[in-house]
């Protein structure tokens, strides 16, 4: 039981913590995706530039699954392993 306790506080440590980087990600996803740099907002980038806009406009939801993953998996973990 103690360890099953600490694995559920170590999933929401991992979770907080997680989720406090989002907040230093988010501005570097919006500095990218500016006009001095992807300029994302423009319809006449080339299709690369497309791609790569929408790639980084994927990697705040991909982080944020891979945090909850990571913190779910944990508790799922200490709960079916014996």
């Amino acid at each position: 039981m103690g360890q099953t306790g600490l694995a559920i506080v170590t999933a929401i440590v991992i979770f907080m913590v997680g989720m406090l980087v989002v907040n230093l990600v988010k501005p570097e996803i919006t500095n990218a995706r500016a006009v001095d740099a992807l300029d994302c907002g423009n319809s006449s980038i080339s299709d690369g530039t497309k791609l790569t806009c929408l790639a980084v406009d994927a990697t705040l939801p991909y982080y944020i699954l891979i945090i909850i993953s990571a913190a779910g998996g944990l508790i799922v973990g200490r709960f079916t392993w014996k």
